[in-house]
């Protein structure tokens, strides 16, 4: 699908491929680092250690990484019709939902870790590693709905 971006729709969707890599390994990664924290005594240096790699994964790939998954997915969808109402889009929309959710997942994360800066974890190390599963199920869904367009 050419659309409005011409011949560089197709450099345009390997940039957005790309930064969706380098997010979910932000997404894969802060939520390892925050079990980590968590296990560290509160106050330590050890702390104080997760709290700085923390900080620096969020701010060099996290935020970023999501900002251009976001500008360069809406430029694919407007290029796909998104915007102007055209049909058989379904899967796209269920796709932005789900990346709605994945986002609010990174937004959970990162609040989370600014919690254990603080010293105040409100969860266990055990469900922390179940929450850690989270973005691996929905980018399953996000592949499947971009590659297969069930509907």
């Amino acid at each position: 699908m050419i659309g409005m971006l011409g011949n560089a729709y197709p450099w345009v969707k390997a940039a957005h491929l790309i930064f969706v890599i380098f997010w979910m390994a932000g997404l894969f990664m802060l939520p390892r680092y925050l079990v980590y924290h968590q296990e560290a005594a509160i106050g330590s240096a050890e702390a104080a250690v997760w709290v700085e790699r923390e900080g620096k994964i969020r701010t060099i790939i996290l935020t970023p990484a999501m900002v251009v998954v976001w500008v360069l997915g809406l430029v694919l969808g407007a290029n796909s019709g998104l915007f102007s109402g055209a049909s058989g889009l379904g899967w796209l929309h269920t796709k932005l939902l789900l990346v709605l959710l994945l986002t609010g997942y990174h937004g959970w994360a990162v609040g989370y870790a600014r919690k254990l800066a603080a010293g105040k974890p409100t969860l266990t190390g055990k469900q922390l590693r179940l929450i850690n599963e989270v973005p691996a199920l929905l980018v399953t869904f996000i592949v499947i709905l971009a590659i297969v367009q069930p509907f």
